[in-house]
């Protein structure tokens, strides 16, 4: 049977600290733009049809299907210090993506995004299509439609959007493996950590992460079938 260290004991040690504090960071940066991303890329692809529209749709909507580790070994091919577009941030904005913070965030982003494009998308065509195009008939800006009507009709779909974006993008490991590469005190999530501690034998920090993570999760449960019982 194991034997559980307490569980405030555990949540002190720097290592679960670290982990912690890496999560928070990489959702200050990666909320602001799913929610930014998730409204706009919704908008176009609710709003539009044609060849284009549907291969952006395809790539917002591939990270759902695709096997992640795999999305992220396209990505650090991409995006690797020998590459052209990795030797380009490193050359003009002093950024490299991976084995780094950024890299991670990255990985998040990818991985939360489509439920919020999906989520806005849904919405866009249906009832608030309409809506706006009554206000164009009106003669209303496409400016103000989209501040003052577009965004108010789908805020429900906005919110659940990004919680859902958020809690995935929070149990990203694939694609953090990849793109991160799991370098303890800099690129380990939360999930990752919990990998770390059950292959080191450490089921008592794994059970700890695991609540945290599952507490979290629970709340934006909580937060999403409350909005979708709203009127």
């Amino acid at each position: 049977m194991v034997v559980f260290s307490p569980f405030f004991e555990i949540l002190k040690e720097p290592a679960t600290v670290a982990c912690i504090r890496l999560s928070l960071e990489i959702a200050c940066v990666t909320v602001p733009l799913l929610a930014v991303s998730g409204i706009l890329l919704g908008y176009v692809l609710g709003r539009w049809q044609g060849r284009w529209i549907s291969a952006l749709d395809f790539l917002v909507t591939l990270p759902l299907v695709f096997p992640p580790i795999a999305t992220g070994f396209l990505l650090l091919m991409l995006l690797g210090r020998r590459s052209r577009i990795g030797i380009f941030l490193k050359e003009t904005i002093g950024i490299e993506m991976i084995f780094s913070f950024w890299g991670v965030a990255l990985a998040a982003f990818i991985a939360g995004l489509p439920l919020i494009v999906k989520q806005v998308q849904a919405a866009i065509r249906g009832e608030t299509n309409r809506l706006i195009e009554a206000s164009y008939v009106l003669g209303k800006s496409p400016t103000t439609t989209f501040f003052k009507i577009t965004l108010p009709s789908i805020r429900k779909n906005i919110a659940i959007g990004l919680s859902l974006a958020f809690a995935r993008s929070l149990g990203e490991v694939g694609v953090t493996l990849m793109l991160g590469g799991n370098i303890v005190g800099k690129t380990n999530t939360l999930s990752l950590e919990v990998y770390n501690a059950v292959f080191t034998g450490e089921y008592d920090r794994a059970f700890v992460l695991v609540f945290i993570l599952g507490a979290i999760s629970l709340g934006l449960i909580c937060i999403t079938r409350r909005l979708a019982k709203e009127d």
